[in-house]
């Protein structure tokens, strides 16, 4: 059964491959990789988050000079008109995620509603 199930979701993957949500977001993600500085800042962003992330989950409390250069970094970041395009269709496929996480996931709210 675990099986079928994990086949199904690989098909559900190339379905959500192919919709305009996804093609959206891979079009704006490579457009923005076409202007350097957007891309660069872009990635500069994401490590940082990702350095934030792992502090935070470790317990450690972030520095104001680290919140600083967060804010400071995602205010550069935000400039760039690829950056808000790829963040506008981020939200869309997040959204649609959702949409299916919910669908996914009604059996058991099912469930526990009775």
């Amino acid at each position: 059964m675990a099986a079928d199930i994990l086949a199904d979701a690989k098909t559900m993957a190339d379905t959500f491959k192919a919709t305009d949500e996804f093609k959206g977001l891979s079009d704006a993600y490579n457009v923005m990789k076409e202007n350097q500085p957007a891309f660069d800042t872009f990635k500069q962003f994401q490590n940082m988050q990702m350095t934030m992330q792992q502090k935070q989950m470790q317990g450690a409390e972030l520095s104001e000079q680290e919140m600083n250069d967060v804010r400071e970094l995602a205010t550069k970041v935000g400039n760039f008109e690829e950056v808000k395009t790829l963040m506008q269709k981020e939200e869309a496929v997040n959204n649609l995620l959702n949409e299916l996480n919910n669908e996914i996931t009604k059996p058991i709210q099912d469930l526990y509603r009775d």
